[in-house]
């Protein structure tokens, strides 16, 4: 009886063992895929498109051309440089800026990128369309200024801290200015 006890035991392991394989190696080993389902790697020039980007030692550059304008005039302030798509490429934060410029300087580069304007001058449209401050991420303040390759944007410089909005573009402005030097 003890043998036969023992042998169900050592079958129901032997067993459990083995389903427990197959369902490991199916988990970690998929199916290939049906040859008809596979889609040709090359998708063709027709469904590119190119475009045009900030490198990033340019936007380094900037970034720093920026923070040293703002720095020239004691001014504490956080430095942002988006790429076109409204993607964080660097940020600098100046000694001493405050806590809430880091994120502002973001937002208002995102709003710069995504309008392709000054965001003084996005401010502007609040009169008429005040739902715009609404949209998420934005930052309808002046501070904000696109980078533009054959006028079209390419990525945008926000900068916050500074104690008026005016200040925190021109400093944006010279960042912008230092792309072209």
């Amino acid at each position: 009886m003890k043998k036969k006890y023992l042998l169900g035991a050592t079958a129901a392991a032997v067993l459990a063992a083995g389903t427990f394989g197959a369902v490991a190696a199916n988990a970690t080993a998929p199916a290939a895929a049906p040859a008809a389902a596979v889609a040709k790697a090359d998708a063709g020039s027709r469904n590119l498109q190119k475009s045009t980007h900030l490198t990033i030692a340019a936007a380094t550059k900037a970034a720093q051309a920026t923070l040293k304008a703002a720095e020239s005039e004691n001014q504490k302030v956080s430095v942002a440089v988006v790429d076109r798509n409204g993607n964080t490429i660097l940020t600098l934060r100046g000694d001493g800026a405050g806590p809430q410029s880091y994120e502002s300087a973001v937002k208002k580069a995102y709003t710069a990128v995504s309008w392709n304007a000054p965001t003084s001058e996005l401010a502007k449209r609040l009169t008429n369309a005040p739902t715009l401050k609404d949209i998420p991420g934005t930052l309808f303040l002046a501070g904000g200024a696109p980078v533009t390759a054959d006028g079209a944007p390419i990525a945008a410089i926000g900068v916050a801290g500074a104690p008026s909005g005016d200040l925190d573009e021109k400093f944006a402005q010279a960042g912008v200015a230092s792309l072209n030097r």
